[in-house]
């Protein structure tokens, strides 16, 4: 199946083994700055180019890769990016979800399968990567190679020596038989007569004078046989000494070769270097990166102005005082009664004892408490803030918590949020995405938020993080994180008065528990929340309170 974001054409002009055109968008890494953006990317006849959008197609491209020799990785823990390299150049890819990846690399794959320099072909043509030499003759003498080339030298003029002596000894051998022959009668073979012995030895000449020579010489070249075999053997156990060192060499070369590519590759910019577990820069600079982002979005925020007339208050919206008969019969409601009960109850509980909170935050009426837990190396703390706000009513905190109409106007990191269901007036399912925070990765969240009455003027907003399967985690670009919110809001006036802006307090209890959903630095996560929480809780309950200046009290 192809993804909706790629398309293939075949071209029916294309000639018998041709192949067929691949387009779409995919992110792609650029720099520190920029990060990732979205590229238009077209193979075509086995080159992969890139554009700044498809209408800029026909401008000419901003790079271009030959396939043939390049090397397409998948990445190790990030399930939508796959990199691809020639050499020293390396572009960082990653599709909207890993089904498109997969795609992607797959096609990919087929041009260098057809082109003959895929990885099959390379292991199966060369011995696994080792080059074969045609002889060994070839063999460069290099390094450890000396000792062995010097030793053949030597060996090689023994055998010299020793065909020049066998080529003498050979001669002196040859001038005996010659003078056997020539000093022994003629025989018939057709006439059968004795040989007389005696008279061969009176008529010719006498041959025992030769004796001694001819052993000598004969004794000679037999030792000169077998020293030339045993240095023929010599240089044979050199020969496959020296291969068996030039394979090795070869494979030692091949692996620093190796190493310093990704040497080189490490040492380039790349998104490695700043997300994930191999990142590169040191805590201090990925808080200070991290601070900058949160700085960035504050002075958004406070460049917004909101309209006069926009700042408006259905008082349907408000949270109703009774529970919604149609969340009561919803698949969801077991779980969103039980973890809501929870979390109103644990919410106003003392920070004392032997629970192991620790006060991290105090200013005026706001105290911020914590508890330091990690699971599989990431940082879950439970966080806890109790504070004091006068001129509100519970009733209208928690609405402004609770209606996503507001939700943007006081939630400074939010990039995307999607309705998913209304289950009833008191219940919806959000998912979320989050603004990029410069050097993580971005995050998104899916899940249930529930407002509730409950005794003693109190109301609470429960969120908590639930599944769907038209929105599977970490599918896309985003990592999912899983969350458990409250925010529990109880009012208070004199007693025997009626309740009005002037005399009312609305105490806050906001709790959380927050999974991450991948990796970041646990004192770098620590610091974020003991800078951020208390300025997310006074950014919020001050946005209620000018919300609710000069509007009637709503209890």
């Amino acid at each position: 199946m192809v993804d909706e974001n790629i398309t293939v054409s075949d071209n029916s002009d294309l000639d018998e083994g041709g192949t067929a055109e691949l387009r779409g968008y995919l992110s792609k890494w650029t720099n520190y700055i920029h990060g990732w953006q979205d590229r238009f990317i077209v193979l075509k006849d086995s080159t992969l180019s890139y554009y700044k959008s498809e209408l800029e197609s026909n401008l000419g491209c901003r790079g271009a890769l030959c396939l043939k020799k390049a090397k397409v990785k998948p990445h190790e823990f990030d399930d939508c990016r796959f990199d691809v390299s020639v050499n020293d150049c390396v572009w960082y890819l990653r599709a909207s979800n890993p089904e498109e990846k997969q795609q992607w690399i797959d096609i990919l794959e087929s041009f260098k399968v057809e082109s003959g320099y895929g990885t099959s072909s390379d292991s199966s043509s060369n011995g696994g990567g080792l080059r074969r030499h045609g002889s060994v003759t070839s063999l460069q003498s290099t390094g450890s190679h000396g000792r062995t080339s010097r030793r053949l030298t030597e060996k090689i003029a023994e055998l010299e020596t020793y065909s020049e002596l066998l080529s003498k000894q050979s001669v002196q051998l040859q001038q005996y038989f010659d003078k056997c022959v020539a000093s022994s009668p003629q025989i018939n073979d057709e006439i059968v007569e004795a040989i007389d012995a005696v008279k061969l030895v009176d008529g010719g000449v006498d041959m025992r004078t030769y004796t001694g020579e001819v052993r000598a010489t004969g004794a000679s070249f037999r030792a000169t046989c077998g020293a030339t075999l045993a240095t023929l053997q010599h240089c044979v156990d050199l020969l496959r000494r020296r291969e068996k060192q030039a394979r090795q060499a070869e494979e030692l070369y091949m692996a620093l070769k190796n190493q310093l590519t990704e040497a080189r590759l490490a040492s380039k910019p790349g998104p490695d270097h700043e997300e994930g577990p191999h990142s590169t820069l040191p805590d201090d600079e990925f808080y200070d990166a991290v601070e900058t982002g949160f700085d960035k979005m504050e002075e958004e925020r406070c460049a917004r102005v909101v309209p006069p007339a926009e700042r408006t208050r259905d008082q349907v919206e408000l949270p109703p005082p009774a529970l919604d008969n149609r969340l009561t019969v919803h698949s969801l409601w077991p779980e969103i009664n039980r973890i809501s009960s929870e979390q109103i109850q644990a919410a106003f509980e003392e920070v004392g004892g032997g629970i192991g909170w620790q006060l991290f935050a105090e200013e005026g009426d706001m105290r911020m408490y914590r508890r330091e837990m990690e699971v599989d190396g990431m940082v879950m703390d439970p966080l806890k803030a109790m504070h004091k706000v006068r001129g509100v009513s519970a009733r209208e905190m928690c609405h402004y918590f609770f209606n996503p109409r507001y939700r943007y106007e006081w939630e400074t990191t939010l990039e995307t949020m999607t309705i998913v269901e209304e289950i009833s007036s008191d219940a919806l399912v959000f998912h979320q995405t989050f603004k990029r925070i410069w050097p993580a990765s971005q995050r998104d969240a899916l899940f249930w938020s529930h407002v509730r009455a409950s005794d003693d003027n109190t109301y609470a907003v429960t969120n908590h993080s639930t599944s769907n399967t038209d929105y599977p985690p970490n599918t896309g670009a985003c990592i999912r994180l899983f969350v458990t919110v409250c925010l529990a809001c109880r009012s208070s006036w004199p007693a025997g008065a009626a309740p009005t802006r002037d005399n009312i307090t609305t105490s806050i209890a906001y709790c959380s528990t927050v999974n991450p959903g991948g990796w970041a630095p646990a004192g770098v996560l620590r610091a974020v929340y003991k800078r951020e929480y208390p300025k997310f809780l006074k950014r919020f309950t001050g946005y209620v309170v000018d919300q609710c200046r000069g509007k009637p009290l709503a209890i």
